[in-house]
């Protein structure tokens, strides 16, 4: 079969790999359909990692996938061949003190598809199959488009975002960073009754999108530097703010609009910052992280298999695994795409 590995940076190849094994006790063997590609598989084509986390071996990227059911091993009864699946790619031990504590997207020896935090580097999704564990696997409807089962990973990421922050209904809720992160938090947050959806990035294009999928305003802080100055008015006008740039500068801004006692959810990842920490204090915000998901997986396999989110507007292609290097490209190009994605059903 083949697969799309990268070497170092810039040096991403399609390779041929031995196929998957069979299926053995409690796995399954699935054919790969479609694969999103991520920011974090962006960071390793690009730089090779991001912060600490650096390739030291090549790997396969990918952990955004959907595809069918080829074979399955002795076991497995909520699965049968030729069932439509997603497929978580997180992997929590089950038996650390954070897993028993119903934190497992904080799990001490995380597996986690298309990874390089541990050593030996987890191998990722992009390839042609894989054999994993069944309990990875979500069936779908037979109807339902992999395209956008393909999305249930971050989508998983937005929902426990916005799961970190409480409460939404009738809240002013702005949303910093409009990548593929930061537009499906706009979705979420629309879908969890916020009042007022204000979203902010650099560029118009994503800014077009976030829109689509339920931003009231959209404001072009490139263009507009000055368009959230009467959102401080009064101490802040803002109740829940998703940061998903990770940009200091955002950060900063944040704690300008946010009412007192508001809600900062920390989603975009970026290096060390200076912090306006008296204005912090000042106005009593209550600051808290997101990483990845948990059971927000399955709800979001479950949204996107009952059809009650639309992403035709997040999925901006869809390319031919063969052309991986274009595909990439094309990614990481903010004005001209949102979410990429590899074909695997064709060559």
């Amino acid at each position: 079969m083949q697969t799309i590995v990268i070497h170092s940076p810039g040096d991403l190849r399609v390779e041929e790999h031995q196929e998957a094994h069979p299926p053995g006790s409690g796995e399954a063997k699935i054919t790969i359909s479609k694969g999103g590609i991520c920011g974090s598989d962006l960071h390793y084509f690009h730089n090779g990692g991001f912060g600490a986390v650096r390739l030291q071996e090549p790997m396969v990227l990918g952990h955004e996938v959907a595809g069918v059911v080829a074979e399955l091993g002795i076991g497995v009864s909520h699965l049968k061949v030729g069932d439509k699946v997603a497929v978580n790619p997180s992997m929590p031990c089950g038996i650390c003190q954070y897993c028993q504590n119903g934190q497992r997207n904080q799990c001490e020896d995380m597996r986690f598809f298309g990874s390089a935090m541990r050593f030996p580097h987890q191998q990722g999704l992009f390839r042609q199959n894989v054999t994993i564990p069944a309990q990875q696997l979500y069936p779908l409807q037979p109807d339902t488009d992999l395209t956008y089962a393909a999305c249930a990973e971050p989508l998983a990421v937005c929902l426990h975002a916005v799961r970190q922050a409480g409460s939404l209904v009738g809240s002013n809720v702005l949303v910093s960073g409009c990548g593929p992160i930061g537009c499906l938090t706009v979705l979420s947050a629309a879908r969890a009754g916020a009042q007022y959806i204000t979203a902010t990035d650099l560029s118009d294009a994503p800014l077009a999108i976030a829109a689509q999928l339920g931003a009231h305003r959209s404001v072009n802080l490139n263009s507009q530097p000055d368009a959230l100055t009467s959102l401080a008015h009064g101490k802040g006008s803002q109740d829940v703010i998703f940061e998903c740039s990770g940009s200091p500068k955002a950060l900063a801004s944040a704690l300008e609009i946010i009412k007192p006692g508001g809600i900062i959810i920390l989603v975009g990842l970026g290096g060390e910052i200076s912090f306006p920490l008296n204005l912090a204090v000042a106005k009593e915000v209550k600051m808290m992280g997101s990483f990845r998901f948990d059971e927000e997986f399955s709800q979001a396999a479950d949204l996107i298999d009952r059809k009650v989110v639309d992403l035709k507007p997040f999925v901006s292609s869809v390319i031919p695994f063969g052309e991986a290097k274009s595909a990439f490209d094309l990614a990481s190009l903010r004005e001209k795409s949102m979410k990429v994605q590899l074909d695997f059903d064709g060559k």
